[in-house]
């Protein structure tokens, strides 16, 4: 569990590998991960876009830029919260990720949201 705050926004992460779902013989490795993010301030804000670094551990990067998460954008009043989960396919066993969300609160004013760098590991393939 990763928990960021930004601008009374905060962002939990949890990951999964997904075995049963992978093919390690092909370079397959799928895992998901599950994000939480709550309005722990006094305003209100809806997220617009989402961008991603992901780096898997051969060093390769790669950059995902979207519209919204999961089709929506999520509004989040104080104390509300927005969970929701995705998936990201690497064809190295471990990886990262890390970004950040761009949200608007009711005055218009835009502001970033980051998301805490979290690993993405087969396990024990870490020590």
């Amino acid at each position: 569990m990763n928990i960021e705050n930004t601008k009374n926004i905060a962002v939990d992460v949890e990951a999964t590998y997904l075995a049963h779902e992978s093919d390690p013989e092909k370079g397959r490795y799928l895992f998901s991960y599950t994000i939480t993010i709550k309005n722990i301030g006094t305003g209100s804000a809806r997220l617009l876009s989402r961008y991603w670094k992901i780096t898997r551990s051969d060093g390769h990067e790669q950059e995902v830029e979207g519209d919204g998460v999961i089709g929506l954008h999520p509004y989040l009043g104080p104390e509300q919260e927005f969970t929701y989960t995705s998936a990201a396919m690497l064809d190295t066993p471990v990886g990262m990720m890390e970004g950040h969300y761009m949200m608007v609160d009711d005055e218009g004013e835009r502001f970033e949201v980051d998301i805490p760098a979290f690993s993405l590991a087969v396990p024990q393939t870490l020590h």
